[in-house]
């Protein structure tokens, strides 16, 4: 048996944040309704990556149903309001204030179903100047300063992937099962309330500190503001390969048994890390040019041999034929589709996953277990 099983969860959502969450739910076992309106989720037309589906879309509607509900009419409001009479958690990222407009104020649902959890995902929250601001994931990134931190010497750059929306869903995820373990307790319900800035300030708690100390962090790219050698450096065969030296031992290692400079630690400007840190330049070059001498197998068999902590510079390609890559198999309307595994192995008792929905349909609740990528 499932942890979630006979939670029932109406999801009134759209793109990336709420869905994020109610995946994991679906995935717990939880029977969770997706609220789509005549035309679907705009996130099934973000993109055609999976066998012409919306790589978001795929990625995060595993094991839903979808009803489709209109609630611009008074049809529609009756229906939804007699899936939530039956839900033990309503979780919604409607525009503020839309949820009020429909007739769906917290409030209200609250004293309606006082063991009802809600969960409002929002830009910026219900207060403050930029309450009604629309708010997309690198609006944020650039609103929160994150942008700002990211990237090269030449300018501000956006994180690879959705990672406000994605750090938002988790938030509300973990919100949400706290909610449930204080209801098996009290019998209460809950009213969640999580904003996107919120959320990415939290994360950004040590570059502010820092900054505010007088120390505002630096663009470095692939390298670390407070310790040297930190960073990615080419093969002769022109593969990036990152190393982190964490110590004056494995500094003292590197040299000797990877770089053949065993002398190069008797260096003042190379003998402690803060020395290192100041003459990075010098510090990077003396490494750089020690590793375009040897092939990328070379240095990957030197730097194993002698417990350096390291990582090769992969591409999205790479990625797909790692040997540490575990994926699920899904089954959506165009066929099985497979990506990568969510993260937590529950030992001895083995995760399978949903259906994908097509619109206004009910998942095919039969899953598809994990397996290891070949």
């Amino acid at each position: 048996m499932l942890p979630l099983e006979g939670i029932k969860v109406i999801a009134v959502e759209q793109a990336v944040a709420a869905p994020f969450c109610s995946s994991r739910l679906a995935d717990a076992g939880a029977d969770v309704i997706k609220v789509e309106r005549p035309e679907g989720d705009f996130a099934r037309a973000y993109d055609a990556a999976a066998k012409g589906q919306s790589s978001y879309f795929v990625w995060l509607n595993r094991g839903k149903h979808s009803v489709v509900i209109d609630l611009a009419t008074a049809e529609g409001r009756a229906s939804l309001e007699e899936v939530i009479a039956g839900a033990d958690i309503l979780l919604q990222n409607l525009k503020p204030g839309s949820m009020d407009k429909l007739g769906f104020s917290l409030e209200r649902l609250r004293r309606d179903h006082p063991k009802l959890i809600c969960c409002s995902i929002s830009g910026y929250g219900d207060e403050g100047p930029y309450a009604q601001r629309k708010a997309y994931d690198m609006l944020i990134q650039a609103e929160s300063g994150l942008a700002s931190i990211t990237g090269g010497p030449e300018g501000p750059s956006r994180v690879g992937l959705s990672v406000v929306d994605i750090a938002t869903g988790a938030t509300a995820h973990a919100s949400i099962l706290e909610a449930l373990i204080a209801r098996g307790r009290t019998g209460k319900g809950a009213d969640i309330r999580i904003s996107m800035f919120d959320v990415m300030a939290d994360w950004l708690s040590v570059p502010l500190l820092n900054a505010e100390a007088g120390n505002p962090p630096q663009r470095m790219a692939l390298a670390h503001p407070s310790i040297a050698p930190y960073g990615a450096f080419r093969s002769r065969d022109g593969k990036q390969i990152l190393i982190s030296i964490q110590s004056e031992r494995e500094w003292k290692k590197l040299c000797a048994e990877v770089l053949g400079q065993p002398d190069l630690p008797s260096d003042p400007r190379f003998a402690s890390m803060i020395e290192r840190v100041r003459n990075r330049k010098l510090t990077d070059q003396a490494v750089g040019d020690s590793f375009a001498t040897l092939s990328r197998d070379e240095l990957l068999k030197r730097l194993a041999a002698a417990d350096i902590a390291f990582a090769e510079v992969n591409t999205m390609a790479d990625l797909a034929v790692h040997p540490h890559l575990r994926r699920i198999e899904v089954e959506t309307p165009n066929g099985v589709v497979t990506y990568p595994a969510p993260a937590a192995i529950f030992v001895g008792e083995p995760r399978q996953y949903g259906a994908v929905p097509a619109i206004g349909e009910r998942a095919d609740r039969s899953k598809t277990p994990a397996r290891k990528s070949s």
